[in-house]
């Protein structure tokens, strides 16, 4: 199966992606989105979600178009359902220091899609090709607009993600880390100047590495 690169988004994500590798004869079909590429701290997490048949779920869209609060509950809702089967991994600040972000990008999603029970027998993966992936899949650019399993993918894992830097802002309370999220936003980059980096801090993206700062608090 290939990805076309001309295409017309739909209105909202359906599962014609999904349809068509099972068309081809692969019956069980994940869809597999990130969160987390471009901040300078924490970790990047993937999450793989296989959906039932027919699945809906009023207001399933790409993460990035939807609020905080509407993530949230859709978050609840997918991790509720017996019948979505989902898996979601990371991998490490160290991971990504020493792979690249790419990499480590990819390695978190053979993570997830290896880690659904059972495996899938096909993956729909939002963006660009991954060179070696361990399943047989196929790349979607915009997919998680395109396909209601990598719709879900994005919010599971861009909620999981957040989440996870809440919980750092509890105990780094002087980075904000609960408003940016790690992103490199002005007043993250200020408190870097100010307080050092921490051990989830990315050593290996340029506005961490230039300030060749101590590990702070």
């Amino acid at each position: 199966m290939r990805a076309k690169q001309q295409f017309t988004l739909p209105p909202a994500p359906d599962l014609s992606a999904e349809i068509t590798a099972q068309a081809d004869g692969f019956a069980r079909v994940c869809g597999i989105d990130e969160a987390g590429r471009g901040p300078l701290a924490g970790p990047v997490v993937a999450a793989a979600v296989v959906l039932p048949t027919g699945y809906e779920l009023p207001g399933l869209n790409d993460s990035k178009k939807l609020t905080a609060r509407r993530r949230e509950q859709l978050f609840e809702q997918l991790m509720a359902d017996p019948q979505v089967h989902k898996c979601i991994a990371t991998a490490t600040v160290a991971e990504i220091d020493e792979l690249n972000i790419l990499r480590a990008t990819h390695l978190a999603m053979a993570r997830a899609a290896q880690g659904l029970e059972p495996q899938p027998d096909f993956c729909l993966i939002d963006g660009l090709p991954v060179p070696g992936f361990p399943l047989p899949s196929t790349n979607l650019v915009k997919g998680d607009a395109r396909s209601l399993s990598i719709a879900a993918a994005s919010v599971l894992a861009k909620v999981t993600r957040d989440r996870y830097m809440c919980k750092l802002a509890a105990e780094y309370p002087q980075y904000g880390f609960e408003r940016h999220a790690g992103y490199g936003t002005k007043a993250h980059l200020q408190a870097i100047k100010q307080y050092g980096i921490t051990p989830h801090h990315r050593r290996s993206f340029a506005p961490v590495a230039q300030m060749e700062l101590p590990l702070g608090l």
